[in-house]
């Protein structure tokens, strides 16, 4: 490999990781118009496809780094979303099965792994869709998240954040519960949850958990703040001024 196309390299995966895609992709290009032989260039190229909404050009690629490396999960996972994106569920069934192991169609254990990622995608899209100020697509990949790992309390706490910004806040409050059973050491649905309960007047148990949270994180100022507010409303509540 000579010199420049090694500069090439470097530059695009740097660009790439800090997630400057405009230039990663400028240079990712150049490669491959030198060589075609690198997996995670195609790999790379895709998700910057995917993010810019051509998932037919995202497909190309991430079957060509499939191609060249076959045991490239990653670029298998990518996709197997992309292939969802498209309607191509059949194919998206198969390209799993490859990660399985496995025959297409058969039975087995789900691959908390493999799950963990595609469900990261999802949220990644969802980030996508509401920095774009589409809240009802982005309602729809996080739902796809929880879907796919239920007990990742971060995710639940992400989705009950657009449910709550959407008006929905008895779904948001049930998010916020079931990421607290799940991970009760999950601060910031513990917050959350607190502040939803303050909101609607329930001061005892607002307070419960903002000082839940200040007995694990001592030092969480939101916490400490909300606290505050909520010994306030609840003294007023008792004791309404004359």
């Amino acid at each position: 490999m000579d010199d420049h196309l090694k500069q090439l390299l470097l530059l695009g995966r740097e660009h790439y990781q800090k997630r400057e895609f405009d230039k990663a992709e400028y240079l990712l290009k150049q490669v491959v118009q030198q060589t075609d032989r690198f997996a995670d260039v195609f790999d790379m190229l895709g998700v910057i496809s995917h993010s810019q909404g051509d998932f037919a050009q995202a497909e190309r690629n991430f079957e060509k780094a499939v191609s060249l490396n076959p045991n490239y999960t990653e670029a298998q996972l990518n996709l197997m979303v992309t292939y969802n994106d498209l309607g191509k569920y059949d194919s998206a069934r198969e390209v799993y099965s490859r990660i399985r192991g496995r025959a297409a169609g058969g039975e087995g254990p789900t691959d908390p792994f493999a799950m963990g990622k595609i469900a990261n995608m999802h949220a990644e899209i969802s980030q996508a869709y509401q920095d774009a100020g589409m809240p009802s697509e982005a309602l729809i990949e996080l739902e796809r998240a929880v879907a796919l790992c239920p007990t990742f309390a971060d995710l639940r706490t992400r989705l009950a954040t657009l449910y709550r910004d959407t008006g929905q806040k008895e779904r948001a409050r049930e998010q916020l519960e079931m990421a607290k059973q799940h991970n009760p050491n999950y601060v910031q649905a513990r917050v959350l949850l607190g502040v939803a309960l303050l909101s609607a007047g329930e001061y005892d148990a607002a307070i419960g958990e903002f000082e839940d949270v200040l007995q694990r994180d001592a030092e969480h100022k939101g916490a400490q703040m909300y606290l505050k507010i909520a010994q306030t409303q609840q003294r007023q509540s008792l004791f309404p001024p004359a």
